[in-house]
């Protein structure tokens, strides 16, 4: 066989180039074909014959929820705490961080039980949210004004209030935005912070929803929409020692003077009769003034209990004042035997009964 001439050989050389291209065209349209018949059969496949792996992604793919803002608050002051109108002013600062540019939830907070006032100031401390390195927007303002809540004065003068601050957003309800409290101590009160006639307790901070029945005229709201809400709850408690003092000593000095009245002689009705009056005044007058201070409630107060059983002790000695007085003068000596046993009956009756209503109001 003869060799090949060279013109051959340079021809089939530089064929070779053009094969390798018309391979590598003929591979990316056999890969465009495959992935355009793949697409329109996923596209085609009803929605129940999606692939299983397809379908979890498409599950576990966690769906927008709405706005974290962390919130927490410093108390600064608590002023003018007035029990007949159920209101006190707090001055504090609140301040919110945030990630979403669309929103300054420190100018849509409002509170909610704000006591309507033209003293009440509320100061935003930055024209414009802060850029936080980390990412994110800071804002914080400072409000001084009357609060109100409706005080529980069942077990006066030993109560335990609660001064409360409520805040929700104006515009966004649950769904789109919801506040978290900053760390685990999201509320402090001011070291120093003085409030005559109580103690200030360790405030606390509870975040919950709060549903309107209501979407108040907007149709574009559905009804019964939820809103986060702050509640922030400082507990100001009366000194127990302190008001023992102020108010069972003159109660108990009263019934004491009531108390002699079995000891007078029973000839000296008119004495005898005197003496329980004037006590019986006098308690009158003392707890008008111990409840001075309070407003009208549709219950009995503790300290109004502790009262009836002192009047009811100085009606029954004057009971038996006039009931002694119908009986004869030779028996004198009778009466004032038996106005020995009334005595010490009486007065434990009375002490049993004040120890009691003391106990089970504090229960």
């Amino acid at each position: 066989m003869r060799p090949a001439p060279k013109c051959t050989e340079q021809a089939r050389r530089s064929a070779d180039p053009l094969r390798v291209w018309a391979c590598l065209g003929a591979l990316v349209m056999a890969v465009v074909v495959a992935a355009l018949g793949l697409f329109a059969a996923v596209a085609q496949t009803p929605p129940g014959d999606i692939p299983k792996p397809v379908r979890q992604a498409i599950e576990s793919a966690p769906e927008p929820g709405p706005e974290e803002v962390i919130t927490g608050a410093y108390i600064n002051d608590i002023q003018q705490l007035d029990f007949k109108a159920n209101n006190y002013v707090i001055d504090l600062y609140v301040w919110f961080r945030w990630k979403s540019p669309d929103i300054d939830p420190s100018k849509t907070m409002e509170f909610m039980n704000r006591f309507a006032s033209d003293n009440n100031l509320r100061e935003a401390l930055t024209e414009e949210p802060d850029e936080l390195p980390e990412g994110g927007h800071y804002s914080i303002l400072r409000y001084q004004g009357l609060f109100s809540t409706k005080f529980q004065l069942e077990t006066f003068p030993f109560d335990t209030q609660y001064l409360t601050v409520i805040m929700e957003d104006t515009l966004a309800g649950a769904g789109d935005q919801v506040y978290v409290p900053d760390g685990k101590t999201p509320v402090i009160v001011d070291p120093v912070i003085t409030l005559p006639g109580f103690q200030v307790g360790a405030p606390t901070m509870r975040i919950t929803t709060n549903t309107y029945p209501t979407n108040f005229g907007d149709p574009t709201v559905p009804d019964a929409e939820p809103y986060s809400r702050i509640i922030l709850s400082i507990p100001v408690t009366r000194p127990m020692l302190a008001m023992s003092i102020k108010t069972f000593v003159p109660i108990a000095l009263i019934v004491a003077c009531a108390l002699l009245v079995y000891f007078v002689r029973p000839t000296y009705v008119e004495g005898r009769i005197g003496l329980g009056i004037t006590a019986l005044l006098t308690l009158v007058a003392i707890q008008l003034t111990a409840t001075s201070t309070l407003p009208e409630v549709d219950y009995l107060m503790m300290i109004d209990k502790i009262f009836l059983l002192a009047y009811l002790f100085i009606i029954v000695a004057l009971a038996r004042v006039v009931a002694t007085s119908w009986q004869e003068e030779e028996n004198e000596r009778t009466i004032k035997k038996e106005d020995r046993r009334w005595a010490a009956v009486t007065i434990g009756i009375y002490a049993a009964a004040s120890i009691l209503v003391i106990v089970t109001s504090l229960a």
